[in-house]
């Protein structure tokens, strides 16, 4: 089996050294348009199967041409290409899977089920961490339980308690950006809303050393999640978690314009405010260790009894590696489900759902191999529900190997 990985940032490196621990894989069609990164990124494997490739992304036929050599294409770009990447994906008869991340590219990418079918092509959005992973974990409650409610938590902090933003882990400075700009679709008392992000902020506890954090809501995080449940759980809703008063300065960033991609004139140049942000935000991205913490809350009825699975994970950077927790949780998911498709452990074509389509015990099992160690408590009507304390309850299982 072939793989293309488009992109030498830090996800497409954690993807990389994922895949090459895989005896399964002939080569590694490693793709960026920045070659001194690529180079410099090549420099931490000694694995022949590796081929590094210049690729200007916006040279399409160069795009379609290095996919038709390629039974699988991982996508660790921006994810505004997430829609062109999976029609030329279709054109070169390849799967293809991406980290999602734009609600308004998935919508288009579902567009392509049909042609994809037809073309017995498996293209699955959104299969990192949030989206992906998290609704993966809420699905497996759907088996168990009549669910009403489901309720996301994932945050990406640094180890230390800093507030600014400036000290957040930062891969692709765009996609944070975008978490911040769209709305975000969410399900409330059993209708589709669609709120501003960096809204709702709450208080939230969390295991020590972190404790009390706070919440609030960002966009892109359930990718096909919120349709697949939609008419049959009341709630349904995603958020950030982070220090207390980094809202406040995210706020500020956007109050100050500084989200707008219009362009504007600062001594005669045309500068786009979100591009320079952009860029100022890459610059000072801290190298220090972080850690992301997920919590998915599920609540229903079991036996006709009040019953709430509650998983919760929290994953340290890989010093030895020097691999961020961001960037493993995201980019280890990604390649697994990328290899479930070329086995063909999932087997079915057209663009498809990762809660629906992806195997669960399989899943947590490639999850535990690779030391991302998910918790499950499973609360009965007198146990408490987390938000206030963290979780305890009747029966508590692991995914552990």
């Amino acid at each position: 089996m072939n793989y293309l990985v488009l992109g030498a940032n830090q996800f497409g490196y954690a993807v990389v050294y994922d895949l090459v621990r895989s005896p399964k894989i002939d080569e590694i069609f490693w793709a960026d348009e920045d070659v001194d990164n690529l180079h410099r990124a090549m420099e931490h494997f000694v694995d022949k199967r590796i081929v590094p490739c210049a690729l200007d992304i916006a040279r399409l036929d160069d795009v379609k041409g290095l996919m038709s050599r390629s039974d699988v294409v991982i996508s660790c770009l921006s994810p505004k290409h997430n829609y062109e990447f999976a029609k030329l994906a279709l054109e070169s008869g390849c799967d293809y899977c991406d980290l999602g991340g734009d609600e308004e590219e998935l919508r288009k990418q579902f567009l392509l089920d049909e042609v994809a079918k037809n073309a017995g092509v498996a293209i699955i959005p959104g299969a990192g961490l949030a989206p992906g992973m998290v609704s993966i974990l809420a699905a497996t409650a759907l088996q168990e339980m009549d669910v009403y409610q489901v309720r996301f938590l994932v945050g990406s902090l640094p180890v230390e308690s800093h507030v600014e933003l400036s000290a957040t882990p930062i891969i692709s400075s765009e996609r944070l950006i975008n978490e911040f700009v769209e709305d975000t679709t969410l399900i409330r008392d059993g209708k589709m809303l669609r709120l501003p992000a960096v809204s709702e902020v709450e208080s939230i506890e969390f295991p020590q050393p972190f404790g009390h954090l706070e919440a609030f809501n960002t966009s892109g995080g359930m990718s096909r999640l919120v349709w697949t449940m939609a008419g049959k759980v009341q709630n349904l809703d995603f958020k950030m978690l982070h220090y207390p008063g980094y809202s406040s300065q995210v706020r500020l960033l956007r109050d100050l314009g500084l989200f707008s991609t219009s362009e504007m004139k600062v001594d005669g140049t045309a500068v786009a405010p979100r591009a320079l942000l952009g860029k100022l935000i890459d610059q000072h991205a801290p190298t220090e260790p972080d850690v992301v913490l997920v919590r998915v809350t599920v609540a229903g009825l079991k036996n006709d009894k009040p019953v709430e699975m509650v998983w919760e994970c929290m994953d340290y950077m890989d010093q030895g590696a020097g691999i961020l927790a961001s960037a493993r949780m995201n980019a280890f998911p990604l390649s697994i489900v990328a290899q479930m498709i070329a086995r063909g452990d999932i087997e079915e074509k057209g663009v498809l759902a990762q809660e629906i389509h992806v195997p669960v015990k399989l899943y947590l099992a490639e999850l535990a191999s690779r030391g991302i160690n998910l918790s499950m408590v499973e609360n009965g009507e007198d146990s408490e529900t987390p938000g206030g304390k963290s979780p305890k309850g009747k029966s508590s299982k692991s995914n552990k190997s």
